[in-house]
């Protein structure tokens, strides 16, 4: 027996532990994804920066459960192949643990298949593609953003209870990103209220000034923006040039504040006055958070770790929202870290006190609902700055 015993541990000896999921040492955890720091959503792309001044702030407080955080984060220009061909690079060739932020929805359509078939974490996608959260079929991928359904409605229910004499123009990219935000429109509208026109447009436009053209003329008197940055500033300056003045609603990925101060530059500091958006995060050029800890904090790490970034992008303040709640999966899912737990963690999410969100919205997840943002508020553009307009609303569909 005593021999028995001898050999069987020095078999034990010589069976290689289990090897550890890619990305991971005892001391790092690398993970990676895909921003567009240039094309058509340029815009968008220091959400990249945002999150990674973020991370090494955490990095240089100890970082988490003894780990540093190593992000790598690659511009795919805002199309989904190049993003396909990024994505492939970051998981095969440079081993990232867990693929985070993937900005934009086709592009993050366009490589859930692959992360899936190879259980790759796909955390905090910048998306809210009613599509995207479908735990059954892609478990391993969730989005950050609102539901885009649930986005539209809110719009829709504000125009039933406010604008009784709406007639309604929408503006939409023809995507699944605009047609979620349409969809959830129309439901909420119904037959209360009259969509008089819905103009389309392409990321490859290199206008919508006719779209526009034909709202107007077709008798609108509410202008529905469902378009990224680029879009939703051309359609302003489009409204303007034809001496159109409606009750305005944007889309809340394209109301950062450098948005806005295009369109008054080119237009009139009154011309977006009155305008209304929904936002979940908190404004740091706004007055009314001046004081607060949490932007103060944001202001500290953008000097330190991302000096020649802009303070005043909101994308950057985005960026490091989604990167808090990044950070608070990685510390749920434990010290013996492994893709396993990371998605365990990521769908009992319950995050009330991520301090670049607004007050009062708590981040949520189950096994069964992948959309952690399930709140927002309505805000309306009032000299200068984005303003409450309301409380809390549900963001659902």
């Amino acid at each position: 027996m005593r021999v028995l015993a001898v050999i069987a541990a020095a078999l034990a000896l010589a069976v290689p532990a289990a090897l550890a999921d890619p990305g991971v040492t005892d001391t790092t955890v690398k993970i990676g994804g895909t921003v567009p720091l240039s094309g058509p959503a340029a815009a968008f792309g220091v959400v990249g920066p945002g999150a990674a001044a973020y991370f090494a702030y955490v990095n240089d407080h100890g970082g988490v459960n003894g780990r540093t955080i190593q992000y790598e984060y690659l511009d795919d220009s805002y199309d989904p192949t190049k993003t396909v061909q990024l994505t492939r690079q970051l998981v095969q060739q440079d081993q990232v643990f867990a693929v985070f932020n993937t900005i934009g929805t086709d592009n993050a359509l366009a490589v859930r298949p692959f992360l899936n078939q190879l259980k790759v974490p796909m955390l905090f996608a910048g998306t809210g593609a009613s599509s995207f959260a479908d735990p059954q079929s892609y478990p391993w991928s969730m989005p950050y953003l609102p539901n885009n359904v649930a986005e539209g409605a809110i719009y829709g229910r504000y125009i039933v209870q406010n604008l009784p004499k709406a007639r309604i123009g929408v503006l939409v990219e023809d995507d699944d990103y605009g047609k979620d935000l349409n969809a959830g429109l129309r439901k909420a509208i119904g037959s209360k209220r009259k969509i008089v026109s819905t103009q389309g447009y392409e990321l490859t436009d290199t206008n919508v000034s006719s779209q526009i053209a034909k709202l107007k003329a077709a008798g609108a008197n509410t202008l529905v923006l469902f378009a990224t940055p680029q879009f939703a500033i051309q359609g302003f300056l489009a409204a303007n040039k034809l001496g159109w003045h409606p009750q305005f609603f944007v889309s809340s990925v394209s109301i950062e504040p450098t948005v806005m101060k295009i369109v008054t530059a080119s237009t009139s500091p009154t011309f977006a006055e009155g305008a209304l958006s929904i936002a979940f995060v908190k404004d740091p050029t706004s007055p009314r958070w001046a004081k607060d800890p949490a932007v103060r904090l944001y202001r500290q790490i953008m000097a330190k770790y991302d000096p020649q970034g802009r303070p005043s992008d909101v994308y950057n303040f985005y960026g490091m929202a989604v990167a808090y709640t990044m950070v608070d999966v990685l510390r749920h899912a434990g010290r013996n870290l492994t893709r396993v737990s990371l998605l365990q963690a990521a769908t009992h999410l319950v995050e009330a006190n991520n301090p670049f969100l607004l007050p009062g919205i708590v981040l949520r997840t189950s096994p069964k609902d992948y959309f952690p943002m399930d709140q927002a508020q309505v805000y309306r553009y009032h000299k200068g700055f984005w303003t409450p307009a309301g409380p809390l609303v549900p963001a659902r569909p």
